[in-house]
């Protein structure tokens, strides 16, 4: 898989503070928020433009940061992430919410070693089957974050599985969870050459059913995910 030649410009994130070369990116707008409020110092709103919010300010080590909502899905998030590519961003880490498919409970914390592209936005971009993490970076998480489980995931388009849920065959495919994003933010940071990883949180466990997490360990453990990201990156600071 070749870099790209046609690099676009920024046109759906427009930017009103500066971009950080390191960047957290939570799917959901609300927690992008709330990362900011309870990791950054002085943060100021980086983008609202089509209701993705994202904020920079100063981390723990002194440098900006900047956190970045990419909606659901790869479309959002390719596009989201290629926009930040533009505007100079070198390093980024989706913290986000994932299904366990194996034995994980809910509320463990897990490294995404490689996505299994089953979504369309990453094969559209010519990812094969598997796609990995950035090994420098998903080294740096499994250093900051030495108790987390770590391991394949698999990238869906659907939340809601239709009759016949694929889990079964994930699970023999050795996929530990399953999400949204990370496979096409993988293949845009091949494609791209930066560095791109991956920190989920288990906030549902998936079989016959589906149990989830309610409201007040999602927002705890949403900012659990983000504290782990950040911490590998202000580690990792010294990438290209």
């Amino acid at each position: 898989m070749g870099p790209m030649s046609d690099a676009p410009r920024a046109i759906h994130i427009r930017p009103t503070a500066e971009l950080a070369e390191r960047v957290l990116l939570p799917g959901d707008p609300g927690r992008a928020l709330a990362l900011s409020q309870a990791l950054l110092d002085r943060p100021l709103m980086f983008n609202h433009n089509r209701g993705l919010w994202g904020y920079t300010g100063t981390a723990a080590d002194g440098d900006p940061l900047t956190i970045q909502s990419t909606g659901m899905g790869g479309p959002s998030a390719a596009i989201v992430l290629e926009e930040l590519i533009a505007l100079g961003a070198k390093r980024a880490i989706r913290v986000g919410t994932g299904g366990g498919l194996a034995d994980l409970a809910l509320g463990e914390i897990l490294l995404a070693t490689e996505a299994i592209a089953t979504d369309g936005t990453s094969r559209a971009l010519g990812a094969g089957e598997r796609v990995a993490a950035d090994p420098a970076l998903l080294a740096a998480l499994r250093k900051t974050a030495p108790e987390a489980r770590y391991g394949p995931i698999v990238t869906s388009d659907l939340f809601y599985e239709g009759a016949e849920p694929r889990f079964d065959r994930w699970r023999e495919a050795g996929a530990l969870a399953v999400e949204m994003e990370a496979a096409a933010l993988f293949t845009v940071g091949r494609l791209r050459n930066i560095h791109v990883a991956c920190v989920l949180v288990i906030t549902d466990v998936l079989g016959a059913g589906r149990t989830r997490i309610d409201e007040e360990g999602l927002t705890r453990l949403g900012l659990a995910v983000g504290s782990a990201g950040m911490a590998a990156l202000l580690d990792g600071r010294s990438l290209g």
